[in-house]
């Protein structure tokens, strides 16, 4: 386990992360952040970690730019996750001149940057996850694009030693095992059942399984 007593992790993203953070008491959401840390406290009881969520609903790779100093170099966190994406990817099929369209090279250039930056402040240990779906259906004209950016995100956990989360992977298996089973809410923020499987596929990879 990946994990240990005493270190702090912070988890940042998009309203996938956040889950309804702002409007809980313990302000880590009621999604997979939370569901991980119940789950890490069955399996392991006597782990004692600090977790931190700062998903923000709506943030792009932009976004994330915008507060990286507040939210994660201010945080001094032992082990950070970045999971974001499905809104740089979904506004990718709105208005051409949309000004919160982030492209691709735009996406790589920004999230190398976060990276350079957090290797060199913070040398914590890094966990990148893939972008989710957009549309239960791989023929939905966004999971084509999906596949393209979590395609450089794996380039940039190669290139920084950085694990990789495969939660995307985690929800086509789950679709093409169960095809009539929901997993999200409209296509993209999970059910209760995905946000569960996202919490059980970044323990395992914590814990080295996959």
């Amino acid at each position: 386990m990946l994990l240990k007593s005493g270190q702090r992790f912070v988890l940042i993203g998009d309203s996938i992360t956040d889950a309804g953070r702002f409007d809980d008491m313990e302000k880590i959401g009621y999604g997979y952040v939370r569901l991980f840390r119940d789950f890490c406290w069955s399996r392991y009881p006597e782990l004692r970690f600090d977790i931190v969520n700062r998903g923000i609903s709506g943030d792009t790779i932009r976004h994330l730019e915008q507060r990286w100093t507040r939210d994660v170099i201010a945080e001094r966190p032992d082990v950070l996750l970045i999971s974001i994406g499905v809104n740089d990817v979904w506004r990718q099929l709105q208005e051409p001149l949309n000004p919160e369209q982030v492209l691709l090279d735009e996406f790589i250039n920004t999230y190398r940057r976060l990276l350079v930056r957090t290797h060199d402040k913070l040398g914590c240990k890094l966990l990148l996850c893939e972008a989710t779906i957009i549309g239960e259906s791989r023929d939905a004209p966004h999971n084509t694009i999906v596949d393209v950016y979590n395609e450089c995100i794996a380039g940039l956990a190669e290139e920084f030693g950085a694990l990789m989360v495969p939660m995307n992977g985690a929800f086509w298996g789950a679709i093409d095992a169960a095809p009539d089973r929901r997993w999200t809410d409209d296509g993209v923020h999970p059910l209760s059942n995905g946000h569960m499987l996202m919490a059980i596929t970044l323990f395992k990879t914590l814990d080295g399984v996959v």
